[in-house]
């Protein structure tokens, strides 16, 4: 399993953000440039993390972005759906039923364990973190 590099990118900009102080607004165009993300490409993550409800944007002179919510109530969770969706390491983790050897594959409980260690450590892990 590989995230996005969508996903990627919109993790970056969120420790940028989480490391700006308290109430101050990042623009875009310096979360793309100090983070090296294609500005294109950032717009549309921006829009996502907005809808997903991570962050607030605003225009104007005095607008740019901020997060939602204090870094340590949003997890790397929370962005990586936002992005890419639910993850999940293999289709019959999501939707049993969606597999033909469900009821006698010998892999299925280590792909779900997987699974659940991967979710749980992202869930609780926030971008306070990451804040220096």
């Amino acid at each position: 399993m590989q995230i996005t590099r969508q996903a990627d990118y919109a993790l970056r900009a969120m420790v940028f953000l989480a490391r700006q102080e308290p109430n101050q607004r990042a623009s875009t165009k310096q979360i793309a440039e100090t983070q090296k993300i294609p500005p294109s490409f950032l717009a549309k993550i921006v829009s996502q993390l907005s809808i997903a409800g991570l962050i607030h944007t605003s225009r104007g002179a005095r607008g740019g972005v901020i997060l939602s919510k204090p870094a340590d109530k949003i997890s790397l969770l929370d962005v990586v759906e936002a992005i890419d969706g639910p993850i999940a390491l293999n289709d019959c983790t999501i939707s049993p039923a969606s597999c033909d050897n469900y009821s006698d594959c010998p892999l299925h409980d280590i792909w779900a364990e997987t699974q659940k260690i991967l979710v749980d450590k992202l869930r609780n892990t926030t971008f306070d973190k990451y804040v220096r």
